[in-house]
């Protein structure tokens, strides 16, 4: 049986709208290129007349009209690639691992059988996205790929937010569920694991390591945001007025909709669903790098919401406030200081991340001492799923929480 359509890209309108924005605006600039406008901005004045004067060499309307055919040719070209993705026949079959705690919508679910030789591992993934990025399939899956290396990996799996999660701040998630979890690998390995965090996953992995070091062996963060004003900062302070507005009308709702929180993803970089699915739109349909995209942009668009208490902290006292850089941040009253920490740490930092900005988690490697920092040529979700992942990133990651290892 034919599957469904898919609903994504999300919000469908929004990229619709914004690709035909940048077509109409580059039809509507038409016009004034002619004329060297606006020549308000002297800025602009200099290199817009130098273009007018080439410009009165070409025959207008032959022009416009060569500029409308190549608007419906790009335009068709982003349809095409939307319409494929979206009636693609691959679907993601792996099947989640059997969860081996459970609290609330959150579950621990194990790679590999406990007791393996090598060093347990505790992994946290971020609360806005799937927990599976990390075993997108079975030849694309960090935690197999730890497993295999004899390293036992539980992977916190958060779920949706249900009744009692949408009440939740980050001080229940963490000196709740995550402090839950971690006794449950304990009483499992009888052992300290190791504690990995990827992307918001790893703040939420540093406040655990801050109130549990004792019970840890080593700390891995991987593309972890941490000084949110150290690039972009007019970006990130806008985000934290845009959440002062929404503030009162998520908190009616209970929890901020995934369609909000993808558009908050696209404000970064309004043109990528353009360029992302134009660039589909060439690719054999069969072939392994168009499922590859299917899969990866399946998972892109599986978000859970995020409880109106945590989208506050995050939103209005990470990305305003800019709180865990001052030290502002706190988990049960404590605030989170990683300059306190004495466990061996790896801080990777991506180079091309749109996402978290590498400045940004870099600061960790600075702020924890004895941290080493790795900055792989790769980006955000590149470094756990991207071709060059596994030399660029597994292998260094794996020799490292090897105990028995030295440094990456």
């Amino acid at each position: 049986m034919t599957p469904p359509p898919r609903l994504g890209p999300r919000p469908l309108p929004a990229h619709l709208l914004l690709a035909a924005t940048i077509w109409n605006s580059s039809r509507a600039a038409w016009p004034l290129l002619r004329n060297a406008s606006p020549d308000s901005n002297p800025l602009f004045a200099g290199p817009l007349a130098d273009l007018a004067g080439q410009l009165r060499a070409v025959d207008p309307d032959a022009f416009g009209s060569a500029l409308d055919r190549e608007i419906r040719a790009r335009a068709d070209r982003f349809l095409t690639g939307l319409e494929r993705y979206r009636h693609h026949p691959y679907r993601r079959s792996l099947a989640d691992m059997p969860a081996v705690w459970q609290e609330g919508s959150t579950a621990l679910r194990r790679y590999g059988r406990a007791g393996l030789p090598g060093p347990p591992l505790l992994v946290v993934p971020s609360l806005v996205n799937r927990a599976y990025i990390l075993d997108l399939a079975a030849d694309t899956s960090l935690l197999r790929f730890l497993a295999q290396r004899g390293m036992p990996a539980y992977l916190v799996d958060w779920g949706a937010p249900g009744p009692e999660e949408r009440g939740f701040d980050l001080t229940a998630y963490v000196a709740g569920r995550l402090e839950a979890a971690l006794d449950a690998v304990l009483a499992i390995e009888r052992r300290p694991p190791a504690l990995l965090g990827y992307c918001m996953g790893g703040d939420l992995a540093l406040a655990l390591a801050t109130r549990r070091p004792r019970d840890l062996t080593r700390l891995a963060l991987l593309a972890t945001p941490w000084d949110f004003h150290a690039e972009r900062a007019p970006q990130a302070r806008a985000i934290g007025a845009w959440w002062r507005a929404a503030d009162p009308w998520v908190r009616r709702w209970g929890d901020l909709p995934v369609d909000l929180l993808q558009m908050l993803f696209l404000s970064l970089d309004p043109a990528l669903g353009l360029r992302k699915f134009s660039s589909f739109a060439d690719l054999d349909p069969a072939g392994e790098r168009a499922q590859a995209f299917v899969a990866l942009e399946d998972w892109l668009n599986d978000g859970v919401p995020l409880a109106a208490p945590v989208a506050a902290e995050c939103l209005g006292d990470w990305y305003g406030a800019n709180a865990t850089a001052a030290g502002a941040w706190r988990i049960a009253g404590r605030p989170v200081r990683p300059e306190t920490l004495s466990l061996p740490a790896l801080v990777i930092a991506p180079q091309h991340d749109r996402i978290v900005p590498h400045a940004s988690a870099a600061a960790l490697a600075r702020a924890v001492p004895g941290a080493r920092l790795l900055s792989p040529a790769l980006g955000h979700i590149g470094m756990i799923v991207g071709g060059g992942a596994p030399a660029a990133v597994w292998d260094p990651l794996a020799h490292w929480l090897d105990s028995s290892s030295g440094d990456p």
